[in-house]
């Protein structure tokens, strides 16, 4: 096995979620491609004392329950795995890609009410336990990113081998300068967005969340959100892409929700409950391994130069106060035009901070 899969499963394990002797580990193997990445990770927890357990996921599997189920199919929570996030301490989400097309056949309320289950399921992982995400490089995902799987697992590799623990006391740093503003403005093509950050806290994502990670990121005050945003990229989200999406909102109120493609999706999703439709965190992406768009929000989010925003759940621990069952990040470029303003003065500009 490359040897680089042990290092990055040293890095689960034992610095993003300190697994510790006699804790209860699970593991969320998706997709079978995944093993290389599965089987490190489980020799490590084994090794430094836990009880593990793998479930297996699929969207092959999804996609066989969105063709012929029920709706009540669908929105079924299982208990069990309800139940494993009771159990576990530790939660590794050690995901593969799947075909961005395979669920092209699927009506989008359907898709927007299998989003919504799998939220609930979400939302208690991010309640009860410590917990960790990675998207594996496979064949699909080097398609998406337009390169080969090689040259894919390198960059992968490069941005989750960090010294994760140096590079967090950078972007800290950059935080705590942030947090002494209170009013952020956002201008780029197709963008003028204005919110309040007054009493919220800048978050740093080191690695503990997320592999790879790399974002510094807040929940802006709901109601004060005014303006719009459009994005260069396409949203991503349970296998359907929505291209040219733009956004706007008075007073915190969704007021426009429009896309190229998939529009009917679009507004699906944030018609899932109230709190879909609203802002719950803002950031930026500092890794800077990454500097190719995959197509994959979990490593598009982090991609140095670039500003994100996420609609639906907002994060406590940044004083996000936003509930629902979507969280869905949307990544804007900002390495060619447009910048950031903190209290009207320039802070992000050409895809690096300026203070």
């Amino acid at each position: 096995m490359n040897e680089r899969w042990h290092q990055l499963a040293d890095v689960l394990v034992n610095y993003s979620t300190e697994v510790r002797p006699g804790q209860r580990v699970m593991i969320a193997m998706g997709e079978t491609e995944t093993e290389p990445l599965v089987r490190a990770v489980y020799e490590a927890a084994v090794q430094a004392g836990a009880q593990v357990q793998v479930q297996f996921l699929s969207e092959t599997l999804r996609h066989s329950l969105l063709r012929f189920g029920t709706p009540d199919q669908i929105a079924w929570v299982p208990e069990i795995e309800a139940y494993g996030m009771q159990w576990a301490d530790v939660y590794l989400g050690l995901r593969g890609a799947s075909r961005l097309d395979q669920h092209a056949d699927i009506p989008a309320d359907r898709l927007a009410l299998s989003q919504q289950a799998q939220g609930k399921v979400s939302a208690l992982r991010w309640e009860q336990t410590r917990w960790c995400l990675s998207r594996v490089p496979n064949e699909h995902l080097a398609r998406q990113a337009e390169t080969d799987l090689p040259a894919l697992l390198d960059m992968y590799f490069a941005a989750c081998l960090l010294d994760w623990r140096s590079a967090a006391q950078d972007w800290q740093a950059i935080a705590r300068r942030l947090e002494a503003g209170s009013e952020v403005r956002v201008l780029g093509r197709g963008t003028d967005l204005r919110f309040s950050v007054a009493g919220r806290k800048w978050c740093v994502g080191d690695g503990r969340i997320n592999m790879p990670d790399g974002e510094i990121f807040t929940a802006p005050v709901t109601a004060t959100v005014n303006g719009q945003i459009t994005f260069e990229f396409p949203g991503v989200l349970g296998g359907r892409l929505v291209h040219d999406i733009r956004l706007a909102w008075q007073d915190g109120q969704l007021t426009a929700a429009d896309s190229r493609t998939n529009q009917d999706y679009l507004r699906a999703i944030l018609g899932v409950d109230p709190g879909a439709e609203r802002i719950g965190e803002f950031g930026f992406g500092v890794n800077p391994h990454i500097q190719r768009f995959c197509q994959d929000i979990l490593l598009d989010e982090k991609f140095g130069g670039t500003v994100h925003i996420a609609m639906g759940r907002a994060y406590p621990e940044c004083g996000g106060d936003n509930a629902s069952a979507i969280h869905w990040d949307l990544v804007q470029d900002l390495r060619h035009e447009g910048g950031v303003y903190l209290d009207g003065r320039e802070v992000f500009r050409g895809g690096r901070f300026v203070f």
